[in-house]
């Protein structure tokens, strides 16, 4: 089945150095953009992350260091990728977890500012998990009856992602053609940053959800401990958590 799209939508999938938002970085990054019209486009690219890729990592993706050393850094393509998912909304296989707040990570640490909250977000990975429960290579021999070949290739997983999807809502009926419908039924908390530090509570308020705070408003935790605002933009929180965290000082500051 076709995708039913109002805005273009962005496939991608990211090889990286490992699993740690903050500190790990994208290795490759391959994306596939479908548009309304029905237009398709693919793009790979490597990146050259300026530290080791540990060697239990490139046993998984297969990407050395020496296969990336010529490769231009993440912030000499930042700006070509956030061009080339400008206006789109964004999907992968568990990229709510892990592949968004990487990127968003990354365009950060180039001094892109992006708002990747703005878009919607489908994870193929969580319309899976709760129909079938499967990892995407069965996933794909499930729903596409073919062989995954190339799995753990940044471009072979962006691909199929998207067979895998567009299968999903064939067979399916209940699962609405819709992004906007299709981000709903993927998400799985109420984050107000990528990592799920700051959550929304019922009542559309910025709460901690993590530590000694977790539960209490953060405007609460900002105004009664001082210093809690200067430990965490002091302390390994991704760049995003400490964004968000600002944006919340400087509007109540503002009030």
């Amino acid at each position: 089945m076709k995708l039913n799209l109002k805005n273009p939508i962005v496939f991608f999938d990211l090889e990286t150095t490992g699993t740690n938002i903050v500190s790990d970085r994208i290795v490759e990054i391959s994306y596939h953009k479908v548009s309304p019209n029905g237009r398709e486009e693919t793009k790979t690219l490597r990146i050259n992350p300026g530290i080791p890729i540990p060697k239990n990592v490139t046993e998984i993706h297969g990407i050395t260091d020496a296969d990336v050393a010529d490769c231009p850094s993440f912030k000499a393509v930042a700006k070509e990728i956030a061009r080339d998912i400008e206006g789109c909304d964004l999907a992968g296989y568990n990229s709510n977890r892990f592949d968004i707040p990487l990127l968003a990570e990354e365009l950060l640490r180039a001094d892109v500012d992006v708002d990747l909250m703005k878009r919607k977000f489908v994870d193929v990975q969580v319309v899976f998990h709760k129909m079938e429960a499967r990892t995407l290579a069965a996933a794909y021999k499930f729903y596409c009856e073919k062989e995954l070949v190339g799995a753990h290739g940044a471009e072979a997983d962006t691909l199929a992602t998207y067979e895998v999807l567009q299968a999903q809502l064939d067979r399916y009926p209940e699962l609405k053609n819709d992004v906007e419908s299709l981000s709903k039924f993927t998400t799985q908390n109420n984050n107000v940053d990528f990592a799920g530090r700051i959550i929304y509570n019922d009542k559309g308020e910025e709460i901690i959800n993590f530590g000694k705070y977790k539960g209490q408003k953060v405007t609460d935790v900002l105004k009664n401990d001082i210093g809690y605002y200067g430990w965490m933009m002091n302390s390994d929180f991704s760049l995003h958590t400490k964004k968000v965290l600002t944006n919340i000082k400087l509007r109540d500051f503002n009030k």
